[in-house]
């Protein structure tokens, strides 16, 4: 289809690799039915720079550090390959929470307020050594790292020792941390494809959060599309457009969010390579849109 010879980037070293390993291949997959020239590579294991010889466009299928934190795709322009979805300039801003969120405020868009740990220590158990001047953190709180996805290493603390335990049970403690508030009411994701909003999903789980296991392992997990009245869907599509554009982002991405109790919404985070795995956000918004998986492939390739 088209003149486009493309190559699709899967895998990775992270702690995303099988999510992104299942999102490559059905992506891989969806190409060949569409008629696509394309090859399928796992990153960066199989790769080596004579693969872009052969081809004129990247997939980037790859969650996590490899994927998101711009270093590929600053490479890719230097090699002068087009790919799809954001630049290294948006991904810079995006895949560290802490800069996203501050990038957000610059913006003058809601985000819920946080506090910066370099790592993790019992030390950080005692909330009144966290203080700062525009957040006090006090429980209920979400601890999560400022870079890495799908949840992982995410706690929800209620109290101190689930701070200790959160501690005792993280998988990598020597890296920057934040601790941000929590604001209940209802998850909500907004996938953006071309520059216009897909239809928003409301995520319900049975878990106490959206974590791994509620994303990918659940079958009770529900993705419904979110009832909210006109006004608020407008002030919602709106909101988002406007994080998409003020971050920088191109083609797609996923903008995961929070409305509380009062119909105020809050960005958490902007996601430049979105899931596309059988559980994944993106897909299950496009297909209440009207697109099957392929088409959504499609757009995403032909819109970059």
């Amino acid at each position: 289809m088209g003149s486009k010879k493309i190559v699709v980037l899967y895998g990775g070293e992270s702690s995303e690799r099988e999510v992104s390993l299942e999102s490559g291949k059905n992506i891989y997959i969806a190409m060949l039915e569409l008629g696509y020239e394309t090859s399928l590579i796992d990153y960066p294991n199989d790769f080596t720079p004579a693969i872009l010889q052969d081809h004129n466009y990247v997939f980037i299928a790859l969650h996590g550090q490899d994927g998101e934190s711009g270093a590929l795709q600053d490479y890719l322009l230097k090699c002068g390959i087009e790919y799809s979805g954001s630049d290294s300039a948006a991904c810079l801003k995006t895949w560290n929470k802490a800069r996203c969120k501050e990038a957000l405020k610059a913006n003058d868009i809601a985000t819920p307020r946080w506090a910066s740990i370099p790592e993790l220590s019992e030390d950080y158990a005692n909330l009144s050594l966290l203080q700062q001047e525009m957040f006090t953190p006090s429980y209920p709180l979400f601890l999560k790292p400022e870079e890495d996805g799908s949840s992982i290493d995410v706690f929800k603390i209620l109290h101190q020792q689930d701070m200790l335990d959160a501690i005792k049970n993280c998988t990598n403690k020597t890296r920057p941390f934040i601790l941000e508030e929590s604001i209940d009411h209802r998850e909500l994701t907004v996938p953006i494809l071309n520059g216009e909003c897909l239809p928003s999903v409301e995520i319900i789980t049975s878990e106490s959060f959206y974590n791994y296991e509620a994303k990918y392992l659940r079958d009770d997990t529900q993705l419904i599309r979110t009832n909210l009245s006109p006004d608020e869907q407008k002030r919602l599509d709106a909101l988002c457009i406007k994080t998409f554009n003020a971050l920088g982002c191109k083609g797609w991405a996923r903008i995961d969010l929070l409305q509380d109790l009062g119909g105020n919404f809050y960005i958490l985070e902007v996601n430049t390579v979105p899931g596309m795995t059988s559980h994944s956000l993106f897909p299950s918004s496009a297909k209440i849109a009207g697109l099957d998986y392929k088409s959504l492939v499609r757009e995403i390739i032909e819109g970059a």
